[in-house]
Order: structure tokens, then sequence, then C-alpha cells
């Protein structure tokens, strides 16, 4: 996946040169990690080529990638479902992504240059003001949210140039961030100091604080999803 595709993760619009498939793939995924498919959910061909605008031939090569990535379950001639959610497997992702992004920061930290530490300021500045709507209770941001969300800590991590780590990680996000959807949404004030605390820790090439940050940033959003009580 290349740079440019990562930044458009979480983009619904058709771009140029795109086919109908690859926006019904995006849009799928995220109304996957927003919680507007709810997990266990069946998935009709029927209903989602209606949905998504895809042929019923498109709607199975996307839910088949999508069970690659594990956001949905195939049940062989039984059709597809969104993938189920538990505490367990929250858990499981943190630390994944815990050791994915850690080691990519350190990297990019590293090697990144002024371009890089330019971008890293540019999507926090664009995360701030959509938390800066949530705080205020502008529910309708929660989507942009989360492509804002994904938008920052991919900056962090762009300048580490190994792209096995960068898809991998992509995909680890996305079932973690789906966790925050179906909880309570956004952790508030608290996450927004520690993005931008995280931020200048980044510009300022703090490595090993930056990493410490992340690594109790993540497992605070576990707690505070755990706290729902909506997981076993």
């Amino acid at each position: 996946m290349t740079a440019k595709a990562q930044t458009l993760r979480f983009e619904t619009e058709p771009k140029e040169g795109e086919t109908i498939g690859e926006v019904a793939h995006r849009r799928i995924r995220l109304h996957i990690v927003n919680g507007r498919l709810k997990p266990g959910e069946k998935l009709k061909l029927d209903r989602m080529r209606d949905t998504y605008q895809a042929s019923v031939t498109a709607m199975r090569e996307i839910l088949n990638r999508l069970a690659v990535e594990e956001l949905v379950t195939a049940e062989g001639q039984r059709g597809f479902r969104v993938a189920e959610a538990s505490a367990s497997e929250l858990r499981d992702l943190a630390e994944l992504r815990i050791l994915l992004e850690t080691d990519a920061l350190r990297q990019s930290i590293a090697q990144g240059d002024l371009d890089w530490e330019a971008s890293v300021v540019a999507a926090h500045y664009k995360l701030s003001a959509i938390e800066t709507l949530l705080i205020n209770k502008a529910e309708d941001a929660v989507e942009q949210w989360v492509a804002a969300d994904w938008g920052f800590h991919y900056a962090t991590i762009a300048a580490c140039r190994r792209p096995v780590f960068a898809r991998t990680h992509a995909s680890v996000f996305d079932r973690f961030a789906r966790y925050h959807m179906l909880a309570l949404n956004f952790r508030g004030k608290p996450a927004a100091q520690e993005h931008a605390d995280l931020r200048d820790l980044v510009v300022g090439r703090q490595a090993d604080a930056a990493v410490d940050l992340l690594t109790r940033h993540i497992r605070s959003g576990v707690e505070h999803i755990l706290s729902s009580g909506d997981f076993q």
C-alpha cells in the first residue's frame, strides 16, 4: 500500500481513476470501523449491492478481502458477517499495535526530515480541530475523527519506510479503532492532550519519551473502552 493510499484510507468520496469496487471497499471498511455495521451483523450481498452501488461479484470480492483483514467473518456457503468483538481481542490488538507502532515511531524519528515534521504538525492540527468539536458534543464529527486520528498516528510513523510494517499496522489500527467507536467513541480531553504532547515529542525527536507516551496512550484507550462494560 502506497503512502497516498494510506492517507486516503478513510476517504469515502471517489477519486480520479478509482473503480467502484475500490470506493465500496473503503466505505464498507469505514462503516465496520465506526460501528455503523455492527459486530455479528449479517452482510447480505443483495442489500450490500444496493447500499454500496457495486455488483454482487464485486461485493463478494470486497468481503473476502475484509475477511483477510479480520473485519469480516466468512461463513462458507452461508455468506459473511461483521467480525465479533471481545475484550480479549481488544487487549491483543492493543499490544500488537504498540509493538508495531513504537518500532515504526523510533525509526521515523531517526529518519524523518523537515517535510515529515511538517506533516506531523499539519495532521495534528486537523485532529485537534475535530477533537475540539467532539469535546463540545458535536457527535456528527465522529467519522471525521476516525480519519483524523488515523491521519495523525500514520503521519508520526510515515518516515519509517517499511511498507510491510505499514500495511500490517494499518490493519491492526482499523480493528483497534473499531472498539472506540463501538464503546464510547472518543476519550475526550485526556486523549486530545496526549496527542498534543506526542506531537511535541515527535517533532522534538525525543524517541524514548514519545514511545512511552504512545504506549500509555494506547493502553489508556483500552481501559476507557472496557470501562463501558460492552465487551466480555
